[in-house]
């Protein structure tokens, strides 16, 4: 079985003795052309680029990823053009690793099959469903792998260790741990030392399984998780897209920046 572009990344960073560097942007944000240069720009700093496709009713974003999301759907993004993003973004960029996020309603629409068939046309190679826990998502994980597509598990603090262990076991190559209650790009109602607390905890259980931190990382506090597999910032660059289109600057510029300043603090 071919190693995934996903694994692969997290071999490379354990090398180097540092983290992964996920980062998360909205298809579309704000325009298809523009999120495509946003992407292209990133990944070259970026270890696994995330991207979300825009939904109106999000449970777990909050209120940067939100106005991420909205601006893409006022340019009326649908399922097809993240596809295409994705599309043109592999092109060039083959053996970086994407990771697409959502809800589960927009692929359930879609349907699954053609759905994760059209994920594996186009080079996606893992996929986070917020809103699809486990065990219920059981049939779909399977599905994806496959199709090659790594199903992403989620977890969070107030996830028991029995559910924990098997979950993880249950798992594909990476699991996501949410630092914290709340919404993503919360303040950290922890400190860094008690979500790496935690997050040891889950570690424990699988020290094979690549588990990533997100919700709350920022340029401040991502230096603190370099003894993690990978961190993920999504709302801190979300928030510099927005920043930079009220000041009429270009948002690819400033981002990309933002993303090599990041990746420095985790070297």
């Amino acid at each position: 079985m071919t190693i995934s572009p996903i694994s692969l990344a997290f071999r490379s960073c354990k090398k180097e003795k540092r983290p992964a560097l996920l980062t998360y942007t909205v298809a579309g944000d704000n325009t298809k052309r523009k999120s495509l240069e946003i992407l292209n720009s990133i990944s070259n700093h970026a270890d696994i680029v995330e991207l979300g496709f825009p939904h109106n009713t999000p449970i777990a974003d909050g209120g940067q990823i939100q106005t991420s999301a909205y601006r893409a759907i006022q340019k009326g993004i649908a399922m097809k053009d993240v596809f295409q993003i994705v599309h043109k973004f592999k092109k060039s960029k083959k053996s970086k690793p994407l990771i697409l996020m959502g809800y589960y309603n927009m692929i359930y629409q879609y349907g699954e099959n053609n759905f994760l068939k059209k994920c594996k046309k186009v080079g996606v190679n893992g996929l986070i469903v917020v809103d699809l826990p486990w065990p219920e998502n059981k049939t779909f994980a399977n599905k994806c792998k496959k199709n090659s597509v790594i199903f992403v598990q989620l977890l969070s603090p107030t996830t028991s260790k029995k559910r924990m262990k098997r979950i993880i076991n249950d798992s594909h190559d990476m699991i996501y741990y949410i630092s914290m209650l709340g919404t993503t790009g919360s303040k950290l109602k922890l400190s860094p030392r008690e979500i790496l607390k935690n997050y040891n905890k889950v570690k424990k259980i699988d020290k094979n399984k690549n588990c990533v931190l997100g919700f709350g990382i920022t340029n401040k506090s991502i230096g603190s998780f370099k003894n993690s597999d990978g961190v993920v910032v999504g709302s801190e660059i979300c928030k510099e897209i927005t920043r930079s289109l009220t000041n009429r600057q270009n948002p690819v510029t400033n981002v990309s920046k933002m993303v090599e300043k990041l990746k420095i603090k985790i070297l």
